[in-house]
């Protein structure tokens, strides 16, 4: 009996037998619970400065903690026994007048448990009761590093080997065109301007946001939320560093916002954090699972597939199940969709390259005077342009971007001619309808010393001609992505 699978197909499967495979599961939070000026870890008790896409527990507020987020009665994402909150700035659009408009948010969020132990280690802990962290940094304005990324055997070395650079690399931007090879992960570290969106990412823009995962296991409460923690060496992989012993699950963010919507009018992106270029972006995670569920989920949830479905320990909602918080009475008539004069809360634009400082916005509900709306201007930032993720079957070692797609053939008789395959995807693709649209594939990660690999494989139908004719699946899902319209939103 002879099998009909092409040559990368046949190294894909020799590969996931022989290589080490990192579990993970990805966390689909398909509706926003809140879209407000909250961010209880940085104002706390009052009205924050910028807006956020709020995901998870319905218990969040501008003082929630751990134990209102387990109160609370419902959640966002699809396992109910998450009730930890996610928040990231929402993105909007400037138009050439000044005013202000949000762009659509497209599929919620994902939000990423990475499961990568230290070195010589088989195991990581769970994210304690009470414990809380901030990546990224919302005043930054520029990326003052070597675009594109140096290769990441570089990275030991000085000025790469600090948390200022880690920091930064682990904020993304991926232009999105289902029709092309998906640019990696994290291969853009600042936003494309107007004109490279407009010309390029067709369904929109990616952003994205890799969190801490080492602990120096004795804090939880502290006043920046970053102290405590640390990036290891390569931001999603490698060595803690000294002072942090302690692996957590690796938290990775995606969240898709529709900016094709806006193409060709004249204006800009603008975080609602008041950040143009992108280098501001960040994102909050406070944790809300019940500690002994998340550590026994930890060690059990190890299904290379990634898939919530595949760990018998979750149980899993709708996609679109409708969970809101409350607002505080100073929100409830604020507008964050627009159109409006300027950003929610007068939040003033500030390009760089110089920092910017969050103390200079405010409100008329905190009392400072209202800022200005500044024009669509020029932003300083760099170019990069598309590149392909680099796949293992042209290169055996890990660069920046790096993805392994990997398709298998399909026919659709009898044949074993081959029909060309689907394009591959680094995460299932949403659009930005209302309609149901079935997507079959599975995301995989391998690691191999410092390696990070992603291999996608696309469902196609393999047949075998001799003697006998046979159908070979590769397993896929039915899943259903809504849109997040604006009506779903407080």
């Amino acid at each position: 009996m002879c099998l009909a699978l092409s040559t990368p197909a046949l190294m894909a499967a020799f590969l996931c037998l022989l290589t080490p495979t990192a579990a993970f599961w990805r966390m689909p939070c398909r509706t926003r619970s809140g879209l407000a000026r909250i961010d209880p870890l940085v104002s706390n008790g009052t009205v924050a400065q910028h807006v956020h896409a709020i995901h998870g527990s319905s218990g969040f507020s501008i003082d929630a903690g751990f134990d209102e987020l387990i109160a609370g009665s419902c959640t966002s994402c699809q396992v109910t026994q998450d009730k930890s909150s996610y928040w990231t700035p929402a993105l909007y659009f400037q138009d050439a007048s000044g005013k202000m408009n949000l762009v659509d948010q497209v599929g919620g969020m994902l939000a990423y448990y990475l499961l990568y132990p230290n070195a010589g280690s088989t195991s990581l802990s769970a994210f304690p009761a009470n414990f809380h962290m901030i990546a990224g940094n919302t005043n930054y304005r520029n990326f003052s590093y070597p675009v594109p990324d140096i290769q990441k055997s570089l990275w030991y070395e000085a000025p790469y080997n600090t948390q200022t650079f880690l920091e930064q690399a682990a904020v993304g931007f991926n232009c999105l065109n289902y029709g092309k090879t998906p640019e990696g992960s994290l291969y853009r570290h600042f936003m494309p301007d107007k004109a490279y969106l407009d010309a390029n990412c067709v369904d929109g823009i990616r952003l994205e946001l890799m969190f801490p995962s080492c602990w120096d296991g004795k804090s939880f409460d502290i006043k920046d939320q970053k102290e405590h923690v640390a990036y290891p060496s390569q931001v999603m992989t490698g060595e803690c560093p000294a002072g942090f012993p302690i692996r957590l699950p690796s938290l990775f963010y995606e969240t898709i916002w529709n900016t094709f919507a806006f193409a060709g009018k004249s204006g800009q992106f603008v975080l609602s954090n008041g950040d143009p270029t992108g280098c501001g972006y960040h994102g909050d995670f406070m944790m809300g699972w019940d500690p002994a569920f998340l550590q026994d989920a930890v060690d059990q949830c190890t299904n290379p597939s990634g898939q919530i479905e595949d760990c018998p320990l979750f149980h899993i909602q709708a996609e679109d199940s409708n969970c809101n918080i409350d607002l505080p009475s100073a929100l409830v008539s604020e507008d964050v969709i627009g159109p409006m004069d300027s950003l929610p809360g007068n939040v003033p634009i500030v390009s760089g390259p110089g920092p910017a400082s969050g103390a200079t916005a405010g409100s008329p509900a905190t009392g400072v005077p209202p800022a200005p709306p500044s024009p669509p201007a020029a932003i300083p930032i760099p170019t990069l342009s598309y590149s392909a993720g680099q796949s293992l079957a042209s290169a055996d070692s890990y660069i920046p971007g790096g993805i392994f797609a990997v398709s298998i053939p399909s026919t659709s008789d009898t044949s074993t001619t081959s029909t060309p395959s689907a394009p591959p995807a680094v995460t299932p693709a949403p659009v930005p309808t209302t309609s149901n649209t079935e997507s079959f594939f599975s995301t995989q990660y391998i690691t191999s010393g410092h390696a990070v690999l992603e291999i996608l494989w696309v469902q196609e139908i393999v047949t075998v001609t001799e003697p006998l004719t046979t159908t070979v699946l590769v397993p896929g899902r039915k899943r259903h992505i809504n849109h997040h319209l604006h009506q779903n939103v407080h």
